[in-house]
């Protein structure tokens, strides 16, 4: 039995230390959310860079902590890479000298880091909004240029020809890896966590040495001619911009608006009911079928009442303005019906309701249905422009600049402080701990795609019964189950269901979410007394 090299071993303790020393430290400080990331500190490139950036993009307060941050993380990149493939080097071809490879790791370091920093952006983003496709858009990048970025530490001229299949393959099961080694540091109890991500720092090092393998010895580059890697990454660059646009033409299925404004509701239904569509939602003023149902309206009422028409852009307000324009029609449509009123909100539309509740609530209302409400959202902070300095201060300045980027080539025209994000960043301990939480006198239930399984990280996160289905953000009402099941609530049948795969679909999103911002240490959020799910792992908790 042969007896494992000494660089072998070596490099496997080198990649396991620094995953171990993370997670000591996340588990000392009771930090759960975030533990599922301590196994990518030695990730393969271009995975370590994308961990660093993104608790950069959270945890800083200022420009200059900013670059100074980032100034010391490229260091620790550079040097511990370094390390990495020199002790992964394979013996039977010559290894430049130290020298070489430090000034050479270095600077790839910088490359890395500007080439990853827009998706780890869009990662912080996706943490604000709570959206899937949001999160999508950072990884798929990543996906794309891994294989071309994780020979560039030893490979030259590395920006020229396409990797080999072997760096392809190696990168694949580096993904799986992350994903798993993030599942597992998040679901093992307490100080469990920091051996297991010991052992995924030893993956790690495995997978470098496996790669510098392939790199180093694979005899012949195809298209060695072809600037393959900046190829690459225009392609990457491309993929913010095509990801909203494939949201918008995928079919979704019947609406929330043709379901409960589409037909008169049942007899054994005794509400009035306001329908609120989601964001960039558009309302004819066409009335609905059932007198006693009617469109919520981001224009507000016209003199006689009836909610006035209104395009996509009237969407874009805060969820303060839209609660105050609901409690207006709220009264009046409870005055004019005589009956008790149920809401049903989707998307931005339920965290409207779920607002209105909480600021003005009326006693008429005692039901509530939210469809793909943002669980979760608000993780991340970056103050208003014009402020001097606050957490997450460059991250947004460098999200207006994206935006402006993507307004260019035909984006939505809306930005990272429109109202209704504002919203969720001003109030984010709120969202945070109290969304899914019950109201008093007031019977409520959540519909949840599947997929919102990813938008935030493990942990409870309601206290209200919930319905969980395949399907996307917005896309469940095209299923006749949901809408039976809508119906049957809303008549005063209990209904929930919670699928067995939720939970794994949790654990193995651990990896790639965001870290939280700490409620507690944010002094541009009044309510920092909230309990935080970040350090509690649990929602609805009494401050």
């Amino acid at each position: 039995m042969r007896r494992p090299r000494p660089r072998l071993l070596a490099l496997c303790a080198l990649a396991a230390v620094p995953p171990a020393i993370e997670a000591v430290l996340l588990v000392h400080f009771g930090f759960v959310a975030a533990e599922g990331l301590s196994s990518q500190v030695t990730a393969v490139w271009p995975y370590d860079s994308y961990h660093d950036l993104r608790w950069l993009y959270v945890y800083h307060d200022s420009w200059p902590e900013f670059l100074a941050g980032l100034l010391l993380l490229i260091v620790f990149r550079g040097l511990l890479t370094t390390g990495l493939v020199a002790l992964a080097w394979p013996a039977e071809a010559a290894r430049p000298g130290l020298r070489w490879l430090l000034g050479r790791n270095l600077a790839l370091s910088a490359v890395v880091t500007v080439l990853v920093s827009p998706w780890a952006l869009i990662s912080v983003a996706a943490s604000v909004v709570a959206l899937s496709w949001v999160l999508l858009a950072s990884l798929l990048p990543m996906f794309l240029l891994a294989p071309f970025l994780q020979r560039a530490a030893v490979v030259e001229p590395w920006w020229r020809g396409l990797p080999s299949i072997a760096l392809v393959g190696w990168s694949l099961l580096n993904f799986v890896v992350i994903t798993v080694a993030g599942a597992l540091c998040w679901s093992v109890p307490g100080w469990w966590t920091v051996p297991v991500a010991a052992l995924a720092g030893i993956a790690n090092g495995l997978l470098w040495e496996r790669t510098v393998h392939v790199a180093v010895l694979t005899p012949r580059v195809r298209w060695a001619r072809v600037p393959a890697t900046p190829i690459a990454v225009l392609l990457a660059l491309a993929v913010p911009l095509a990801i909203p646009l494939l949201v918008q033409i995928v079919p979704t299925g019947v609406t929330i608006e043709q379901v409960v404004l589409g037909q008169r509701l049942p007899a054994d239904v005794r509400h009035a009911v306001i329908v609120l569509a989601g964001h960039s939602s558009a309302y004819d003023g066409t009335p609905p079928v059932d007198a006693n149902v009617e469109r919520f309206s981001y224009r507000g009422l016209a003199g006689d009442g009836r909610p006035l028409p209104y395009r996509p852009g009237d969407t874009v307000r805060s969820l303060e303005s839209g609660a105050a324009l609901l409690e207006t029609q709220v009264d009046r449509l409870h005055r004019r019906t005589g009956r008790p009123v149920a809401l049903i909100g989707e998307s931005e539309g339920a965290m409207l309701a779920r607002t209105y509740l909480a600021q003005r609530p009326h006693a008429a209302v005692d039901t509530l249905v939210m469809f793909s409400p943002l669980i979760n959202a608000g993780r991340a902070y970056y103050p208003p422009p014009g402020t001097p300095h606050g957490w997450g201060l460059v991250t947004g300045w460098q999200l207006r600049a994206l935006f402006g980027v993507v307004d260019v080539f035909g984006g939505t025209g809306t930005g990272p402080d429109e109202p209704f994000i504002r919203s969720l960043l001003d109030n984010a301990p709120f969202y945070r701990n109290q969304l899914m939480c019950p109201v008093p006198g007031v019977r409520m239930m959540a519909f949840l795609p599947t997929t919102t399984a990813t938008e935030a990280p493990p942990g409870d996160y309601t206290g209200i019964p919930v319905f969980q289905t395949p399907g996307v953000h917005g896309g469940l009402l095209g299923r006749s189950l949901v809408q039976d099941r809508l119906i049957h609530f809303l008549a005063g049948v209990p209904e929930s269901r919670k699928r067995q795969e939720y939970p794994l679909l949790q654990q193995l999103g651990a990896g790639w979410q965001a870290p939280p911002l700490a409620i507690r240490i944010n002094p541009a959020w009044n309510d920092r007394r909230q309990p935080d799910p970040s350090f509690t792992g649990r929602v609805c908790q009494p401050a």
